[in-house]
């Protein structure tokens, strides 16, 4: 390859964020270090692996899962696959051509459990369930009741087993949300309005309120020669919008912000009668002509009795990809756990992890490089304190060539791992995972 071809390679297709083709399933891993015992399940993660090799924007490439089973201390499988969705049927189809059938997912961006399934998400789409194995079994629609398609971020709330999601639509209606019961049933589904077609990659919740975020990333399929028809509007304006969990739109209150985006929110919690949510901000996206500038930890305060928002930045590290644990999703949290980015790519060199109480913040560094992804909390047998347990990611070895799912203690994040189990292949940079418990 000349040298010019190189340099026009964009970072989706270079490096580790390359795809790999081949599927992959070994048992008996190799384990430095030992895992802890109480961690039995599954550690899932999806991305974008372009089956041609080519795609126009890293968002738009075919998923693939990659997965470890852990059981009693010991890593018994790695598998790789890709799910098979009937774009993979048409390599050669330009995604947003699909528009419009549920069934044509990319399926490439998050999985999830929920109700007994593992479901694998892209935002414009239907679910796609698979096997604990990783076998694709096929497009979930909840028997039939979902006309649309489902975030790649829904909720699962911790005291009432419902997922709470939502889909954007580029036609009316452009945004809509659900609520499915803990047993896996779609119970609510409710239009919400909104000004125009805006990419809501993700939302909020709390005990009692979901949190819409309407902000000005707008479709514009005059931008089409971009791969993503999408771009930054000065226009349109930013806001929230704060409705009851079992509300409808007659119930939506919305609150002005000052303009920005946010892919991917920490976590909320009610403060009385304010709403407090921590997100990675950025001040725009997408703008023509300007470059992206790196998200950053943002608190916004909601003060439902004067109808106003207070702002503050938290840090001015680059961080993205945030999580919390599974159990205080939507109530008050002290810590939580992100990707610190590095070289201007979305890729972690270091795990930081954020004390909100106290303002400070420790990090894991992983090594002269060595990049991972996003830090998934697993909880600790008997655990006393929000941080008793673990945060699992794969981190890419450059000079290996290999990667591993890493284990690290998240109490002691200054500590190396507790364990490192090592794959036979390289696993590229990618999007979002679970841990999927057997229990």
């Amino acid at each position: 390859m000349s040298e010019q071809a190189i340099e026009q390679t964009p970072f989706w297709l270079s490096d580790n964020f390359a795809p790999t083709f081949e599927e992959v399933t070994e048992t008996k891993l190799k384990v430095t270090g030992s895992i802890p015992p109480e961690l039995n399940g599954r550690y899932l993660r999806n991305g974008a692996n372009p089956q041609s090799g080519e795609s126009a924007h890293w968002f738009l490439g075919n998923g693939m899962i990659h997965g470890v089973e852990l059981n009693g201390g010991n890593a018994n499988w790695y598998r790789n696959r890709y799910v098979q969705t009937p774009v993979m049927q048409n390599p050669d189809v330009d995604p947003m051509t699909l528009i419009g059938d549920m069934t044509q997912s990319l399926a490439n961006t998050h999985i999830i459990s929920h109700a007994g399934r593992i479901l694998a998400l892209e935002e414009g789409h239907w679910p796609f369930e698979l096997s604990k194995d990783l076998d694709t079994v096929g497009a979930y629609d909840y028997d039939g009741k979902l006309e649309t398609g489902m975030t790649a971020h829904p909720k699962t709330c911790p005291e009432t087993g419902e997922l709470l999601f939502f889909a954007y639509g580029m036609m009316p209606p452009y945004l809509t949300y659900h609520r499915a019961s803990p047993t896996g049933e779609l119970v609510q589904s409710e239009q919400i309005e909104v000004k125009g077609a805006t990419m809501v990659h993700d939302f909020n919740i709390t005990r009692n309120h979901i949190i819409f975020m309407d902000l000005p990333l707008v479709w514009n399929f005059d931008n089409i020669a971009s791969g993503l028809p999408i771009q930054w509007s000065d226009e349109y304006g930013a806001r929230l919008g704060v409705m009851p969990r079992n509300g409808s739109n007659k119930d939506v209150v919305w609150y002005d912000i000052d303009p920005c985006y946010v892919y991917h929110p920490l976590n909320a919690y009610e403060d009385g009668d304010d709403i407090v949510i921590d997100v990675c901000r950025m001040s725009h996206s997408m703008k023509p002509g300007v470059a992206d500038v790196p998200s950053v930890l943002h608190r916004w305060t909601i003060h439902q009795s004067t109808g106003r928002v207070s702002e503050s930045q938290i840090d001015d590290k680059a961080v993205d990809f945030p999580r919390v644990p599974d159990s205080i999703v939507g109530l008050k949290h002290r810590f939580g756990y992100m990707a610190e980015f590095a070289n201007g790519l979305p890729t972690a060199a270091a795990f930081r992890k954020y004390d909100l109480n106290s303002g400070e913040s420790t990090a894991h560094q992983l090594g002269e490089g060595r990049q991972g992804g996003e830090p998934v909390f697993v909880p600790a047998a008997n655990g006393t304190s929000e941080d008793d347990g673990y945060l699992l990611s794969f981190v890419y070895d450059q000079a290996e060539d290999k990667s591993e799912l890493i284990i690290v203690d998240a109490s002691n994040m200054g500590s190396d791992p507790v364990a490192r189990v090592h794959l036979p292949t390289r696993v590229p940079a990618g999007f979002h995972g679970s841990w999927v418990a057997d229990s």
